[in-house]
């Protein structure tokens, strides 16, 4: 992949070998989001080309789609520098696009929405920024406490209990392992094209395109994840019936006491499956990254039937992600 230079500005690719300063400056940032993590941005590129630049000491990442630069994160660095380099992002955004209604930076944590808005001038700088920037809020990220999903008490897990107990009386032969990206490629790709399969005929007719839409770019992503895994530094698990796999899932810490699920897949058919394998996994992320106490599993992508299950977990916290535009 080549490099950029726009407006004077130089952006480099975005490789694995990016990996190491990304997660240098992200420690300048105060981290709730899923999306703030070298994996999750990625693994995700697929129909796209990212790039990154350091401007105003914020590390600052873009994508490229259709020839249109928009921006994966705010800049990501200490707070005074970061409100000029999200200044900065916008020119070089504008600079290459063929329109500003392109120019974008979504995944915004409210924190940096309140730096944006609250700089050295505020009650000027307010004004202006209102006036020539619309925030808007987009969906919200779900965040459990740990012990909660591994313990599931009280009547409102009693469903939860009541599946993954079915599960084990019904699969008393289901054994889980570490997942290994080479052992288990072929098996965790047959799956994910099963659950596509599966998930097509029970999903409302409404839903199928946008989720077709997002089918190329989830296979691509889990190819990714499984031949860049231990560089990016990932724990997954996958669980057999009958010796053959019918779920699998991968995660890693996102902050001191927070860690994520970047992807689960679980046989549609398999009942208790996906309830079972995600308080596994639950357990395997608190021995495996001392400290978390919370677990955030991403947002709903703006689908019903996901939000019904996650919500189904009694988040402890929704956090809301934005999206900052021009006028």
């Amino acid at each position: 992949m080549a490099k950029l230079t726009i407006d004077k500005q130089k952006l480099n690719a975005f490789t694995l070998q990016s990996k190491p300063l990304f997660e240098k400056y992200l420690t300048k940032v105060d981290v709730v989001l899923s999306d703030y993590t070298f994996a999750a941005n990625y693994i995700w590129l697929s129909n796209a080309s990212g790039f990154y630049a350091i401007i105003n000491k914020c590390y600052c990442l873009f994508i490229m789609v259709g020839g249109e630069l928009t921006m994966l994160l705010p800049p990501l660095g200490k707070k005074k520098n970061a409100i000029d380099a999200m200044l900065r992002c916008f020119e070089v955004m504008n600079a290459n696009n063929s329109s500003p209604y392109y120019s974008r930076i979504d995944y915004v944590q409210a924190s940096m929405i309140e730096e944006f808005l609250q700089t050295a001038d505020e009650a000027e700088s307010m004004f202006q920024m209102l006036e020539y920037y619309v925030i808007e809020k987009k969906l919200v990220d779900y965040v459990y406490e740990v012990d909660a999903l591994i313990e599931l008490r009280g009547n409102s897990y009693h469903t939860k209990r009541t599946e993954i107990n079915k599960f084990v009386k019904s699969y008393a032969d289901h054994r889980i392992e570490i997942l290994d990206p080479v052992t288990h490629y072929d098996a965790i790709l047959a799956l994910f094209n099963k659950w596509v399969e599966d998930r097509i005929k029970y999903m409302p007719k409404a839903e199928a395109e946008s989720f077709l839409e997002g089918i190329h770019m989830e296979r691509h992503a889990i190819k990714k994840m499984l031949k860049h895994y231990e560089s990016l530094q990932l724990i997954g698990l996958v669980i057999y019936i009958n010796d053959e796999i019918k779920g699998f899932t991968a995660g890693e810490r996102i902050s001191a006491d927070t860690a994520t699920v970047i992807i689960e897949k679980t046989d549609f058919e398999v009942m208790g499956c996906a309830q079972f394998i995600f308080r596994e996994f639950c357990k395997v992320l608190k021995q495996h990254y001392e400290g978390v106490t919370y677990i955030n599993v991403g947002d709903d992508m703006g689908f019903e039937n996901l939000r019904k299950v996650k919500m189904s977990y009694r988040p402890f916290q929704l956090i809301p992600k934005y999206t900052i535009y021009q006028k």
